[in-house]
C-alpha cells in the first residue's frame, strides 16, 4: 500500500497532554477531522470545552468508546487514517494496552488506510500500514522542571542535578509534535517507518536547562547533585546516542519548512512556570 493521495478522513484518539495540539494541526492542515467524544469524559470540563472548540472548527464528534467495541469499529469505519496518541506516562494514566482494541477494530472495519500507534509488535503482526511517531522529551513536562523526576514546575531556590548534569536530551513542544505528525499522514517518505523528532538546537542537558530558567529570574539555584550510583544506570542519554537507520526518518530534515520552536520552545514553558512561582 503505498500514500501519495489526501486521506479521506483523520480520527484522533488521543491523551489529554496531546489531544488538543493534534486536533487543531489537522484541521490546521485541512484533513477532514474527527474526535472520539468518549462518554468516560463526563463533566471533565477542560475536555468538554476542548471538543466543542473543535466541533466549532469544523470537527466532526464521533461517539464511541474502548470499552464498546462495535462503537469503536463504527468510528473507524468513517476514516482512513486512525491518529493514536493514548497515554502511558507513568504521572497520568497507563492507557498503552487499549491500542489492542483499537488494531482489531481496525482490522475489523478493513477500509483503513494508515495507522499511527505506539505498541509496533501488535500493528506490525496485525499487517497494519503505520507511522510511528518518536517524539522524545515533551517540553511541557521536562523543561518546566527543569528535567527533575516528578516535577512539572520550576522552583526559585533548588534543583537536583542527575550525575553531573551533561548528559544530553532531545526536548519537542507538543504543538511541534502535533504538526509533524499530521504532515505524516499523506507523505509515503515515511509508510513503515519511524519518524523521528530530533532538532538539533532542542539537544540539551539539564545543567543548560537550568542556566536558561537562572537567566529568566536573575538568581543562581542551590544545586544538589544525585550522585552516579544513585541515578539510573540506563538513564544515559539514550535519545540522542543512536543512529537513524533506513527505517526511519528524521523530522526536521523531512519537512525543513517546519518552523521548529527552538531556545524558545524552553523559554516560553519557563515563562509561564514563572506565573506559578513568583
Amino acid at each position: 500500500m503505498t500514500r501519495g493521495g489526501r486521506s479521506r478522513g483523520v480520527l484522533t484518539m488521543v491523551s489529554r497532554v496531546s489531544w488538543e495540539e493534534i486536533g487543531k494541526s489537522k484541521l490546521d492542515q485541512g484533513h477532514e477531522t474527527y474526535t472520539l467524544n468518549r462518554p468516560e469524559v463526563g463533566v471533565d470540563i477542560d475536555k468538554v470545552e476542548m471538543l466543542i472548540s473543535f466541533k466549532l472548527l469544523g470537527a466532526h464528534l464521533v461517539p464511541g468508546s474502548f470499552s464498546d467495541y462495535k462503537s469503536l469499529v463504527e468510528a473507524v469505519k468513517l476514516v482512513d487514517v486512525v491518529v493514536c496518541a493514548i497515554s502511558g506516562v507513568h504521572i497520568r494514566s497507563h492507557n498503552i494496552l487499549l491500542q489492542l482494541r483499537l488494531i482489531e477494530a481496525i482490522k475489523e472495519a478493513g477500509n483503513f488506510k494508515f495507522e499511527f500507534v505506539v505498541n509496533e509488535k501488535y500493528n506490525e503482526e496485525a499487517g497494519i500500514p503505520f507511522t510511528y511517531v518518536s517524539a522524545n522529551c515533551f517540553a511541557g513536562y521536562f523543561v518546566g522542571g527543569l528535567c527533575q523526576f516528578g516535577k512539572i514546575l520550576p522552583s526559585r531556590d533548588s534543583v537536583v542535578i542527575h550525575g553531573d548534569g551533561n548528559k544530553k536530551a532531545i526536548y519537542a513542544a507538543e504543538d511541534d509534535i502535533a504538526t509533524y505528525t499530521i504532515k505524516t499522514i499523506d507523505d509515503p517518505r515515511t509508510l513503515n517507518k519511524t519518524l523521528y523528532l530530533r532538532p538539533p538546537k532542542n539537544i540539551l542537558s539539564q545543567r543548560q536547562v537550568v542556566e536558561k530558567w537562572e537567566k529568566l529570574i536573575g538568581k543562581e539555584l542551590y544545586k544538589i547533585t544525585l550522585s552516579k550510583e544513585d541515578f539510573l544506570a540506563s538513564m544515559k542519554g539514550c535519545s540522542t546516542n543512536f543512529e537513524i537507520g533506513e527505517e526511519g526518518e528524521e523530522a526536521s530534515q523531512l519537512y525543513p519548512e517546519v518552523n521548529i520552536r527552538q531556545s524558545k520552545n524552553t523559554s516560553s514553558v519557563m515563562y509561564s512556570s514563572i506565573k506559578f512561582v513568583s
